[in-house]
């Protein structure tokens, strides 16, 4: 059955009712939801504007994907070790014992079963052709929630990992095509907690509209567009009333990730 609570840091499905439009969202922006927000989003969106001003000088193309360079190489590192920061700060609001010292890209999976990360699509409007859709964690998809000893490698972090350890030898791995899937890889990752929330000092307006010129919506930062998951179960969204829930002490629950293999 749908959960009546929202779990930290973790974007759902939500059943349609009466308010739910506004109970889908407003939980985001609750002090216990996720802590420090915007520590996160701030990363994002300076990735995003680091990536525009590659642009300015590898245009995003079929031609450009092999592109290489010291920037390039330089962005990936962080934009990784940004997501690695992301599903840390995930499995740490909620409940969760690494293997070993710290948790592993084969933990992290865990967080597909939870937000679909591998259901997400993200585009790149600019592109010079036909905009390809982006779908970083496919992969695990087939794996959902299943156990698989030899993992379900990502080819955007393998190459990040074969270039942090060995940038001599696996310098062209770390190409424009890897670094955007790594971007959007960020962006997803993100959005799968706050949605188009960023905690900025303005107001903040959730956009959810379709794009009038993509298939997708409207994203953080404005560079991708994206597409939500639509592969929830009944038994895996959200039914709450925000306007009724927001006044308990109790707002929040927590996902054991003990509970799914990986």
């Amino acid at each position: 059955m749908p959960f009546s609570k929202p779990f930290h840091r973790n974007v759902r499905g939500m059943k349609l009712k009466p308010n739910s439009g506004y109970s889908g969202w407003a939980y985001i922006e609750d002090q216990d939801y996720a802590e420090n927000a915007a520590h996160y989003t701030r990363a994002l969106l300076l990735i995003l504007d680091d990536l525009r001003s590659i642009f300015d000088y590898v245009e995003p193309s079929d031609e450009g994907r092999a592109a290489f360079s010291y920037r390039i190489h330089a962005l990936l590192m962080r934009t990784c070790i940004e997501i690695e920061a992301n599903f840390k700060a995930i499995l740490e609001a909620n409940t969760f014992s690494p293997q070993g010292r710290s948790a592993s890209i084969r933990e992290y999976r865990k967080v597909d079963a939870t937000h679909h990360l591998s259901s997400y699509e993200a585009m790149l409007p600019m592109w010079n052709g036909v905009s390809p859709a982006i779908t970083p964690f496919e992969p695990w998809r087939a794996l959902r929630g299943q156990v698989a000893p030899h993992g379900a490698p990502l080819s955007w972090y393998q190459a990040y990992n074969a270039s942090k350890h060995s940038r001599q030898q696996a310098f062209r791995q770390a190409n424009l095509w890897t670094l955007i899937e790594a971007v959007a890889g960020l962006l997803i990752v993100v959005t799968a907690q706050f949605k188009t929330v960023t905690f900025d000092a303005g107001p903040n307006h959730l956009i959810a509209e379709a794009n009038s010129y993509h298939p997708y919506e409207h994203s953080i930062g404005g560079l991708f567009v994206i597409r939500y998951p639509n592969d929830w179960t009944d038994d895996e969204i959200y039914d709450f009333n925000w306007s009724i829930l927001r006044t308990e002490t109790n707002r929040f629950d927590k996902i054991d990730y003990s509970t799914i293999p990986i």
